[in-house]
């Protein structure tokens, strides 16, 4: 049986300002999804959230980008949205910026990483969900947990994954794709995913098969409403074991809070911090970012978890780390490197302030 693990995520209002959720659209979301699993359109299921993000975790046999889950999760944050207007909660569904369903989640605002594959005998997953930055964010860390032997020592050892993976980069701006294999095609792979707003890991297969070890929430940039979608507040799905790394190498990266896009206003650098589940919750200027690690076991199609992989002192340090540099970032103000390039700027009065100034260009 091939079973499909989808992970679609929304903001649809924050508990208090952007900071959190409120326990009661979880609530909301659990039984919209146990309606939906009563029924067999789903396997299991899984709620929860980081920052003010509701992340719905479904596993079912009906294959990626199918219309009935993407509908069902639509519905699911309309539900939430409607709970969330109700207690005047901040934001209340700014991420659903179609006015309906349209056959495919992807594009109308809210992310989406899903993959298909067949459960093996074991099948640990680790879903990462972050706040307040961008899918750029995983480049560095799916670099390491899949092309660097000094993080992961299952690429010099273990002879499923000592011939490499395959990457899948995708372009934002205009929405073409390279496959690049590693350790071959290394510097050139490195040359585009170090511009982390530009070119983005989609996903990661094993060179040995095909077979799928990771996908992450990117789409090509497009204007809804006047807004870009597709950029903000990511999910990652990880394989690990067993021909993939150890889930003690997929998360090694992550004690290196690496500087992401986002933060206040998706307009500043800031570190993403790892943090348990009840740490997800940023406040310090709206950060700083923040990402999560739920680790599953999956038993025919059933979620055993979450186990909270980042609740572990091994990461006191990494968030030690993350708060000093946001310390040296902030004295920054406004000013670049802490400030993201006027083209990378989201939510902006510049483009306002040079047409009011324009003529006085000289």
């Amino acid at each position: 049986m091939k079973l499909t693990l989808s992970v679609i995520k929304a903001d649809i209002g924050g508990y208090v300002g952007h900071s959190g959720m409120h326990p009661r659209l979880i609530e909301v979301a659990e039984e919209e999804l146990a309606k939906a699993k009563d029924k067999g359109l789903i396997i299991d299921f899984f709620v929860t959230r980081v920052g003010d993000d509701l992340q719905l975790i479904m596993t079912h046999t009906k294959g990626v980008d199918n219309e009935e889950i993407h509908k069902l999760a639509w519905q699911t944050f309309e539900v939430a949205t409607e709970k969330a207007k109700e207690l005047k909660l901040y934001g209340a569904g700014q991420d659903l910026l179609a006015d309906a369903f349209s056959g495919n989640i992807r594009g109308l605002g809210p992310g989406a990483a899903e993959m298909e594959f067949e459960e093996r005998k074991s099948e640990p997953v680790i879903i990462f969900m972050a706040d307040k930055t961008s899918p750029g964010a995983w480049n560095l860390p799916l670099f390491k947990i899949f092309a660097d032997p000094f993080n992961t020592a299952g690429l010099v050892i273990d002879p499923k994954m000592h011939g490499g993976f395959t990457f899948d980069v995708l372009d934002v701006k205009s929405g073409k794709r390279v496959k690049l294999n590693v350790p071959e095609e290394l510097y050139d792979l490195l040359t585009l995913i170090g511009s982390i707003e530009d070119y983005i890991i989609k996903a990661v297969y094993r060179r040995l098969d095909g077979e799928i070890a990771a996908v992450a929430s990117v789409e090509k940039l497009n204007y809804i409403a006047g807004e870009y979608v597709g950029k903000d507040d990511p999910v990652l799905i990880v394989r690990c074991q067993s021909g993939f790394p150890a889930v003690g190498e997929v998360l090694e990266p992550f004690a290196f809070p690496h500087l992401v896009a986002g933060w206040m206003r998706g307009s500043h650098f800031g570190p993403l911090m790892p943090v348990p589940f009840h740490f997800a919750n940023p406040t310090r200027f709206d950060g700083p970012p923040r990402v999560i690690a739920a680790g599953f076991q999956i038993a025919n199609g059933n979620l055993i978890g979450p186990r909270d992989l980042f609740d572990d002192p091994a990461f006191d340090e990494a968030r030690r780390t993350a708060n000093m540099i946001s310390d040296y970032l902030r004295r920054h103000g406004p000013f670049e490197p802490h400030r993201v390039s006027p083209d990378k700027l989201e939510y902006t009065t510049m483009p306002q302030v040079l047409k009011k100034l324009e003529d006085r260009f000289a």
